[in-house]
C-alpha cells in the first residue's frame, strides 16, 4: 500500500514515535529497548536508534551494555523475520504489503535483486544504513538466503550501527544529539558506499 494513499499513517507513526520516546523514562528502557530492537527487524516501523540516544544519554557509562543488548535484540528479530519467510510468508505477505511502511512489492523486487548480485553485502548494507532491514531479513528467508550469512552480516552491521551511535554520545556528551539526529545516516550510507568501492578496486587491482 502506497503511503500517500493513506493520509492517516503519518499521524501513526509520529504517536508509534513518541510512544517509543517516552520510555526512556521509565525504569523498563533497556526491556523496551530489545523488544523495540526485535520487533523493527521484522515489521515495527520505528528504528531502535529512537529509544538508544535517550538511554545512552541517560546512562553514559553503560553506553557498551545499551548498545550490546540493542544489537542482540536486533539480531535476533532478523533470525525471526528470515524464518517468518522461510516458512509462512505465503500467509503474512498481505500483512506486509498492506500495513508496514515502505514494504512495497517493487521494494521486495529490488531486495532479490541486490541478493542475487551481492549476497553478503546486501545484508551488511541494509542492517547499517537507514535501508529497511525488516524488508531484507524476510526477503532473506524467501528466497533461501544462508541463515548463517544472514546472522554474520547483520552483527556486524547492526552493531557497527549502535556501536557508533553510542560511543559517539559517550565522548562528545548531550552536543552529539542534534549530530546524530541530521548527519549519522548520511554518514554511515557514505562510509558503506566507500568500503564497498574499496573492495571493489581492490579486487580490480588484483586481478
Amino acid at each position: 500500500m502506497n503511503m500517500e494513499a493513506n493520509p492517516a499513517r503519518p499521524n501513526i507513526i509520529k504517536r508509534l514515535y513518541d510512544w517509543t520516546i517516552s520510555w526512556a523514562e521509565t525504569p523498563y528502557g533497556l526491556w523496551a529497548l530489545a523488544i523495540l530492537s526485535f520487533v523493527e527487524s521484522s515489521f515495527f516501523p520505528i528504528p531502535p536508534d529512537v529509544l538508544l540516544i535517550p538511554l545512552v544519554f541517560g546512562a553514559p557509562k553503560k553506553w557498551w551494555k545499551i548498545a550490546l543488548i540493542c544489537t542482540a535484540a536486533s539480531v535476533l528479530g532478523g533470525v525471526f523475520g528470515w524464518i517468518l519467510g522461510y516458512g509462512a510468508w505465503g500467509l503474512v505477505q498481505d500483512f506486509f504489503f498492506n500495513y508496514v511502511p515502505g514494504f512495497t512489492h517493487e521494494t521486495f523486487d529490488m531486495v532479490q535483486q541486490q541478493y542475487q548480485k551481492y549476497g553478503f553485502w546486501a545484508i551488511f548494507g541494509a542492517a547499517l544504513t537507514p535501508i529497511p532491514y525488516k524488508i531484507f531479513t524476510i526477503a532473506a528467508g524467501v528466497f533461501h538466503v544462508s541463515l548463517v550469512m544472514l546472522i554474520f552480516g547483520s552483527i556486524i552491521g547492526r552493531g557497527g550501527r549502535f556501536f557508533a551511535v553510542a560511543l559517539i554520545i559517550y565522548y562528545i556528551g548531550p552536543r552529539a544529539k542534534p549530530f546524530i539526529e541530521k548527519y549519522f545516516n548520511v554518514l554511515v550510507t557514505v562510509f558503506f558506499v566507500l568500503l564497498v568501492l574499496g573492495f571493489v578496486a581492490i579486487k580490480y587491482l588484483v586481478h
